[in-house]
Order: C-alpha cells, then sequence, then structure tokens
C-alpha cells in the first residue's frame, strides 16, 4: 500500500533540492508525497538554521505534528515525525531529549540514509538520530533526479563551506567544501533539460568555491562547468548561487562576459562596507577588494546587476562601521539585497564576542539600511521600463490568458498571452513597473520561440 509523504521545507534553495532528493529516494520504498499534511503518514521537516531563533520555530512546529499525530493515533491510524536539515545537524541527540516523541533525526549530509532510519525506526523503542558525515556521497546513494515541477530546476554542485565566518553555522551544520563530479552533474542537467527544464541554477553554499573532478583526472572550476553546461541543447538559462567574493576568479568572470546563457543577475554577499568589522566577521575580504571585484564583473558583463546580504549590528559595530556600509551601497547599486539585524547563533565565534550592539540601535540602522537599498530595487525596476527583454514563462496568472515569467534579473514579469506556454522564452517590452513586479506585452509573435521541452 503505497504512503503518503509530506515535506516542509524550510530555508534556503539547497533545501528545495534537498527536499526533493529525499522525496526520490522514500519514493522507491512506497511514499508517495502528498501536499495536505492531514492525510501524511510521514511528515519530514528539512530545517534551516541560519534566521534567528530558527531551533525554537522548528520546535513550535513538533509541537503541532506532536498533537497530530495524537489526533490520528486516537482514530486507531499513526502518524511519523522526522527533522532533517540543518537544525537537525546542529541539535542532534538534544532535539530527542526535548522533543522525545520524534521519530527520526537526521543531518543535510546523511538524509540519503533516512528509508534505512525509518526501517529501523520500526525496530527500536526511540528515536534514531544520524549527524555524521558519510564518508560515502550522499549523491552516489540517490536515485535518479525526479522530473523538474516547471521550467526552472535546481542542481547542487557543491556543499559545505571551508570559510569559517563568525556569524555562521554553515560549516559545523554542512561540513567542509566538497564538490561533485562533473560528469554527474552534466548527465544531471541534461537530465533536467530533456524533462523540459531551460533553466538551471547551479547551487552550493559556496558555489564558486566549485572544484569538480573532471573525467580526465583534472579539476574544473565553475567557470569552466557554466561552459560545458551552455553547450547542452535546449538549456537557455544558467543562473549560480550563492558565492563568496574570495571565490571570484578570472574563469568565472570570463564566463560572464563570453557565456549568454549565463544570466547577467549574481547574488555576491558582502555582508558589510567596513573593513575592521569584515576582519571581526573572518570574510577574508575587504571593502575595496568587493568593489574591484564588482567593477571587473561589470566591465565583462556591462548589463551585470548584483543582489547582496547584509548583516547591520555585528558585535563592535560602529556608527562609522554603519557609514562605511552605507557608501559602498551607494557606489554599488543593487537590484536586489537581504538584509538582517546580527542575531548570535549558539557555538559561533560571534556569539561570544564582546561590546554586542544594542536591539534599538539594530533596529534603526536596519531601517535605514533598507529604505537605501529599497529606493535602489525602485530605481532598478523603473529603469526596465520601455526596455525589451527575453522573459520565461513559468506559471498562468491569476487573470484569464495572462501569464508571469521571470526576467534574466530575476524580475517578475505579468503578461496577457493566452497562446503562451509554461517554459516559453518570449521577448516582452516592459510597459510599467509596481511594487513587486513589471508589466509587459508580448513582442515575439505568439510561436515558441525557446521552449526546452
Amino acid at each position: 500500500m503505497t504512503k503518503k509523504l509530506f515535506i516542509k521545507t524550510y530555508g534556503c534553495q539547497m533545501n528545495v533540492y534537498d527536499s526533493e532528493r529525499m522525496a526520490g529516494a522514500l519514493s522507491a520504498h512506497g511514499y508517495a508525497a502528498t501536499d495536505q499534511i492531514e492525510d501524511a503518514d510521514l511528515v519530514v521537516l528539512n530545517t534551516c538554521h541560519i534566521r534567528e531563533k530558527a531551533a525554537e520555530k522548528v520546535y513550535s512546529e513538533l509541537g503541532r505534528m506532536r498533537l497530530l499525530r495524537d489526533q490520528r493515533r486516537a482514530g486507531g491510524s499513526d502518524l511519523t515525525i522526522a527533522v532533517a536539515g540543518c537544525v537537525a545537524q546542529a541539535e542532534g541527540e538534544a532535539m530527542l531529549q526535548r522533543a522525545p516523541f520524534i521519530d527520526v533525526v537526521v543531518g543535510p549530509q546523511a538524509y540519503h540514509r533516512l528509508p534505512e532510519m525509518l526501517a529501523q525506526r520500526g525496530r527500536v523503542a526511540s528515536g534514531i538520530v544520524d549527524t555524521d558525515f558519510p564518508v560515502e556521497s550522499k549523491f552516489d546513494e540517490l536515485p535518479a533526479v525526479s522530473t523538474p515541477s516547471g521550467p526552472s530546476a535546481f542542481l547542487t554542485v557543491q556543499e559545505g563551506c571551508d570559510k569559517f565566518c563568525t556569524f555562521c553555522v554553515v560549516p559545523y551544520t554542512r561540513g567542509a567544501e566538497t564538490s561533485r563530479p562533473v560528469a554527474a552533474i552534466l548527465a544531471e542537467a541534461r537530465q533536467l533539460a530533456d524533462q523540459g527544464a531551460c533553466e538551471i541554477t547551479l547551487l552550493g553554499q559556496n558555489v564558486n568555491a566549485f572544484h569538480g573532478q573532471a573525467a580526465d583526472g583534472g579539476t574544473w572550476g565553475l567557470g569552466r562547468l557554466i561552459r560545458s553546461l551552455a553547450e547542452i541543447e535546449g538549456l537557455a538559462r544558467i543562473r549560480y548561487t550563492t558565492s563568496h567574493p574570495r571565490d571570484v576568479d578570472d574563469e568565472l568572470i570570463a564566463a560572464h562576459r563570453d557565456v549568454p546563457q549565463l544570466m547577467p543577475f549574481l547574488h555576491l554577499p558582502v555582508q558589510s562596507g567596513s573593513d575592521t568589522i569584515l576582519a571581526a566577521m573572518n570574510r577574508k575580504h575587504r571593502a575595496e577588494d568587493y568593489l574591484r571585484i564588482v567593477d571587473r564583473l561589470r566591465e565583462a558583463r556591462p548589463d551585470l546587476a548584483l543582489s547582496s546580504d547584509f548583516i547591520v549590528g555585528f558585535p563592535g559595530e560602529t556608527d562609522q562601521d554603519f557609514e562605511a556600509t552605507l557608501r559602498l551601497v551607494e557606489q554599488v547599486r543593487f537590484a536586489q539585497a537581504f538584509s538582517f539585524k546580527y542575531s548570535p547563533r549558539p557555538g559561533t565565534p560571534a556569539s561570544l564576542m564582546k561590546k554586542q550592539v544594542k536591539e534599538s540601535v539594530k533596529a534603526e540602522r536596519l531601517a535605514a539600511l533598507q529604505e537605501l537599498l529599497e529606493r535602489q530595487r525602485r530605481s532598478f525596476d523603473e529603469n526596465s521600463v520601455g526596455v525589451r527583454m527575453d522573459v520565461l514563462i513559468e506559471r498562468d496568472g491569476r487573470d484569464p490568458g495572462s501569464k508571469v515569467g521571470r526576467s534574466p534579473w530575476l524580475q517578475i514579469v505579468h503578461l496577457d498571452g493566452p497562446d503562451l506556454s509554461v517554459g516559453d522564452l518570449v521577448t516582452v517590452e516592459i510597459t510599467g513597473s509596481h511594487p513587486r513586479s513589471l508589466a509587459g506585452r508580448l513582442v515575439s509573435p505568439p510561436e515558441k520561440r525557446g521552449r526546452a521541452a
């Protein structure tokens, strides 16, 4: 009898990819996905540890899961509860001590063993924990990638991080930097393209640190990998995230110049514009280094737009440090950005630093930074009006005949296109800018221009 699987995914795109792979692994053991938690026999919470109070939010959700399971048991059925991802890795055995009703706790490097753990759970009295970093690659143990749900797909090429920024838990929850073999990545990309994906986003905690082994025994960087991916028939768009400034090399910059499939949009976190704070964060780059990289990228690809991450109120941040961040933002001019107040992560060096900044000061600085970033985002969108650009149709709109797509710069674009289908790549002239999207009119004829399927 087929069992029902419900996965709730928190956080980053890597977790979205991991959830898809977990579903694929479990489907071979009789589990079919459902989007109704009330129908599920197995619930997996795939967690993220980046945001503030991430663990507490998971425990709150687990409380609701426990009530649901009690109801199921009262009715003569049952519910299995598993916690995966970075909170599971960070909490480990402590998670079972706090919530002993959990059946399985599995870290992000071991989720390929989830079917085995579920089978084992039926033979033991208490929950099972696996947060090891196994020698074998989880990608070698997982089934082939499932069919993409739309024209865009994620593809993990690298995991882990060796940078050890003082505020970040990723090196402790995802482990050291590892890269998948080139052949495996290309094979998965071809399969995704064959199944209808015409846009692929390469994923990694530090994706531009990719150093995959090639068939000839050599090592490829991300730039060379992108050039090979661009040769796959039907693959019209390539993106990658998330990057570290220290790993932007000449080969990757040249790929931005030479590969038309590589979209002119780059998420390149800087975190702060103050060299003092960057040193305290252990970022290993200065503001000047970041600006130089941006200049080189824009020289290679003049229409390149940038997104970034910022942390305000890092321990020891002064008014002068914050002003340096505002100056950097003014200089770069970002199309998008994510900004947050610093919050301590247990076990990270920054959580033990002195000179923690007052919450009121953090809030004031964050408001000022976000106001500046929002002005830049609006300006970027408004400057798109009148521009013709290719738009990848992702879904139907709310109104009959309307469609919603993405620009090369990840902007949402609404247009009328009753004869268009999901996966069409069409030329659109932008006619208006709205608070979080653009409006456009179809310029290319209704026949399919770039459909991969």
